[in-house]
């Protein structure tokens, strides 16, 4: 069950750092680049994310 929620949790904070990135990525220029940049390190976490709670449920399914 506590797999379940850390999931959820993980998914939900996922979503929260996307859509906080997403905000500033109206500007030109500068801005736009560095949002670029915030938006891609945000997905690289949110993978490296999924990938440990993959890997806690493989621990701790066997």
């Amino acid at each position: 069950m506590w797999k379940s929620r850390l999931t959820i949790l993980l998914l939900a904070l996922m979503m929260a750092l996307g859509s906080a990135t997403l905000a500033g990525c109206d500007n030109q220029g500068p801005a736009e680049e560095a949002g670029e940049n915030i938006d891609d390190a945000m997905d690289d976490a949110g993978d490296a994310m999924e990938d440990a709670g993959d890997e806690m449920e493989d621990t701790f399914s066997d």
